[in-house]
């Protein structure tokens, strides 16, 4: 089988977690004698990878035609007041770099999505595959463009909705092209029974298009890190974007309460995003800007050296389609906290699981891992035997079931 899937990012081309995904799925699908043509809207031309034909969009020779290079900023998951700071850099950047194509792709979130969409049909025609897979809204566009040409189905692969995104205050325009997607594909995958019931609430979806997949986590590539600590100290980390969606306002919180009866805690804040003033502004207001650490945007071994460094990871999330830092958190030997509006929630059993909202039940939790080793090492012992049956081989399987069903469906129709 081959599948023509469309993603805006691949390992190490990177910026998140549905790089992460779309690299270990089709790593997996890749043992099974899958072929997968991987279409990414920019990356250097002479990049490639292991086990998926990776075409790049910008500045692709397909015949006589070349797309113009691609000078996108946009990653996957952004709200509309990071995406307005990136324009801004965006715009620095065309005035000041000197280079014709910086100005080729306009400073426009939906521009840029268009022109993705736009190589899609030239993409399709070229293209030898059964299927079409698509990852997150901004694909779906140039996925309905590739069907629309080859004739081929299509399945999308619901990561995020944007009322993940935005808190319940989602965006018309994205909203309209998440549902046109939904609506239009052959077929549905979400990561989790909570992304499905988003689906089916907010997007008027049958249950029966929509087939749950939970992500996996990948094993082989845990690194032997070294890292140095004081011994006197406890370490609670956050990582992940700073954005509404992964509550980052709930973990200053809980910080503050918990620093009121633990002095020797230092809490970790690696990622971006809009929200990180905010939290720096909290955390001075609060009196705990000194046992606050904002480490920035990690990559690599740099996070397998925050996740071993750690005593504790909290994923405090207020609305988490499902959610992989945890379990990378524990493949490094780190017990977790995590949100009950999360899909990673429904098959990780041994992790202590919070309302987002209910900072005082954060912060009890936080305190009794801390002061506690038995607890923190039963959390440990339990859940690290627990995720090797959360891997990317059992959605792999689940993936090719809903491709030869959605191929078989169109046949006898």
């Amino acid at each position: 089988m081959e599948i023509l899937m469309f993603g805006w990012e691949f390992p190490p081309f990177s910026s998140g977690g549905l790089g992460t995904a779309c690299y270990g799925l089709t790593k997996s699908l890749s043992s099974k004698n899958v072929k997968v043509h991987f279409v990414v809207p920019k990356a250097p031309m002479d990049a490639k990878a292991d086990f998926v034909d990776l075409i790049v969009a910008s500045g692709l020779k397909l015949e006589n035609f070349m797309l113009h290079k691609i000078n996108s900023l946009l990653v996957p998951y952004i709200d509309s007041g990071a995406y307005n700071n990136r324009m801004e850099q965006y715009k620095r950047f065309a005035r000041n770099s000197g280079n014709p194509e910086a100005s080729v792709y306009g400073p426009n979130l939906y521009a840029e999505v268009h022109r993705y969409a736009e190589a899609s049909n030239l993409i399709a025609r070229e293209i030898n595959f059964d299927i079409i897979h698509a990852h997150d809204w901004m694909t779906y566009p140039a996925a309905l463009n590739a069907k629309r040409v080859s004739g081929k189905p299509l399945v999308i692969h619901v990561h995020a909705t944007e009322f993940d995104r935005t808190g319940g205050h989602p965006n018309q325009y994205i909203y309209d092209i998440e549902r046109e997607g939904m609506h239009l594909a052959d077929n549905i995958i979400a990561v989790s029974n909570y992304t499905k019931n988003m689906i089916v609430r907010y997007y008027g979806i049958e249950p029966g298009k929509v087939t749950v997949v939970h992500n996996g986590v990948e094993f082989s590539d845990a690194h032997d890190v070294v890292v140095r600590k004081n011994p006197n100290e406890k370490i609670v980390l956050f990582l992940g974007r700073i954005t509404l969606q992964k509550g980052p306002d709930y973990f200053v919180y809980a910080a503050r309460k918990v620093l009121e009866k633990m002095k020797n805690v230092k809490f970790i804040v690696a990622g971006s995003g809009d929200m990180e003033p905010y939290m720096i502004e909290k955390a001075a207001e609060f009196g705990i800007a000194d046992k606050m650490l904002f480490a920035g945007f990690l990559r690599g071994k740099d996070i397998e050296r925050a996740y071993k460094m750690a005593d504790l990871y909290v994923m405090p999330s207020v609305s988490e389609p499902f959610g992989i830092t945890p379990l990378e958190s524990i493949r490094n030997g780190t017990p977790v906290i995590i949100s009950k509006t999360s899909g990673v929630s429904e098959v990780l059993q041994h992790a202590l699981k919070v309302d987002f909202w209910d900072v005082d039940q954060l912060a009890n939790k936080i305190i009794a891992v801390l002061q506690h080793d038995c607890l923190r090492h039963a959390l440990i012992e339990n859940s690290t035997q627990e995720i090797p049956k959360i891997n990317w081989d059992v959605a792999a399987d689940k993936c090719l079931d809903v491709y030869n069903r959605t191929i078989h469906m169109r046949i006898v129709v």
